[in-house]
């Protein structure tokens, strides 16, 4: 063996093992900050609704600290803004014996329109998941989510079918739905 083959490998194998355990650290790391978004089971329950994930749309939107911001496209400027808009009603949705929550959530895709949504957190063992959300309405006037025997109750002020979006809303309306194999659906 010659003086360079010989250099080659006293350099080389320590380069590998360093790039090798490198990708085992980066690979290994804790992601409980980040989850897969790309399959709901995947996500870790959180300690609270307002770090959980949640459906919108048939997308998947992780909060954290009650607040979500996506990109409209990828390396776009304009970011889609998600909030939990109310503080969290609690209640038993599931049947289990412990408290779910159920809230209204906010979403500016960077237009003019201000979107609200219905979703529920659904608890286990102290443990929240996140469920689809439903739409309720654009630019209505929230006033408040209750859950009553198994069911959610979003009361909110909307307009007029024949009225602008300037106008403000004036009519009260109410919107119930329920879990259904961990789905919230609407109350026909």
């Amino acid at each position: 063996m010659d003086t360079q083959t010989s250099f080659s490998k006293k350099i080389l194998i320590p380069l590998v093992i360093v790039v090798i355990a490198a990708g085992i650290w980066y690979f290994s790391k804790d992601s409980s900050e980040t989850p897969d978004i790309e399959n709901l089971d995947d996500t870790p329950a959180a300690a609270d609704p307002l770090n959980a994930t949640y459906i919108i749309e048939s997308e998947k939107y992780i909060f954290i600290n009650g607040e979500s911001e996506k990109e409209i496209e990828p390396g776009s400027a304009t970011k889609i803004e998600t909030r939990i808009f109310s503080v969290p009603t609690t209640g038993d949705l599931d049947a289990d014996g412990d408290n779910d929550a159920a809230f209204f959530i906010q979403q500016n895709p960077g237009g003019t329109g201000t979107f609200y949504y219905l979703a529920v957190a659904i608890n286990n063992n102290g443990k929240y998941t996140g469920t689809n959300a439903i739409w309720i309405g654009d630019r209505i006037a929230p006033q408040m989510v209750e859950i009553k025997n198994g069911q959610v109750i979003a009361n909110y002020a909307d307009r007029a079918p024949d009225k602008p979006f300037s106008e403000s809303p004036s009519i009260a309306k109410s919107f119930y739905a329920r879990l259904k194999a961990g789905e919230l659906v609407p109350i026909d």
